[in-house]
């Protein structure tokens, strides 16, 4: 059956409720084995020690935030050009997930400078930008909730999430485009992965399982928007019956 099928709200959210409990098990198993690899069997950092583990949690934690953040974008462009019936929905249902990501990486990484650094928070271009892009989070959430008129409101979340992607760009290439205290990439290189093996491994345990975490708290999200949806959708219809 074709991908276009499951723009169908019914067909894809009996799809998204046989698929959902095999992602949360799979998620919860990868999560489980990343956290083993990272904590207990990768070797420490040659000059941080123990407390470079964090990264095993941080890392895939702001890439996940990121890339969220561009799904987001990605589904209001279908939304603006195609009309897709889901891709509103998924961008809305996305939010809150990709927030909390954000969210995530930026308290580890405050756990994380404060060793290092000397300090819980320093306004460097890395830091800061990652910072405006929970903020962007939270003001797509809520316009959501602040426009009545769901017409008017899915307008402007469109809007807001198209704009504010332009922070994505900015995010990664900082550490390249002014000094910070981040080092630059160490895994995503055009002459290969920096860091050892034995790291690295656990590094990408661990962003799989953040999306495959991901895909399946969409799904539940997804499913019970277009429920509420339909719920609304049976309330006016209720209202404007005639009597």
């Amino acid at each position: 059956m074709p991908v276009l099928a499951y723009a169908n709200p019914e067909r894809f959210a009996r799809l998204a409720r046989s698929l959902t409990p095999w992602l949360l098990g799979s998620a919860v198993g990868l999560l489980l084995a990343g956290l083993f690899l990272g904590l207990f069997l990768a070797p420490p950092d040659y000059q941080q020690g123990d407390a470079a583990r964090i990264m095993y949690v941080h890392v895939p934690a702001a890439w996940m935030a990121m890339f969220v953040y561009g799904c987001m974008a990605l589904a209001s462009a279908v939304a603006f050009i195609w009309k897709h019936p889901l891709a509103d929905v998924a961008a809305k249902a996305s939010a809150p997930i990709g927030c909390i990501f954000t969210a995530l990486a930026l308290i580890t990484g405050m756990l994380w400078g404060k060793p290092m650094w000397g300090a819980w928070w320093v306004w460097d271009a890395r830091l800061t930008s990652v910072l405006i892009l929970f903020f962007m989070y939270l003001g797509y959430i809520v316009l959501w909730n602040a426009i009545e008129d769901p017409a008017r409101a899915v307008r402007a979340a469109r809007i807001l999430a198209l704009v504010g992607a332009i922070n994505i760009p900015i995010i990664k290439f900082s550490v390249d485009w002014w000094n910070t205290l981040h080092q630059g990439a160490s895994v995503f290189r055009a002459d290969g992965p920096s860091i050892t093996g034995s790291m690295l491994i656990p590094l990408l345990v661990m962003a799989v399982a953040y999306n495959v975490l991901y895909a399946a708290l969409l799904l539940i999200r997804m499913r019970a928007e277009i429920a509420e949806r339909r719920l609304r959708s049976i309330r006016l219809g209720l209202e404007f019956e005639p009597k």
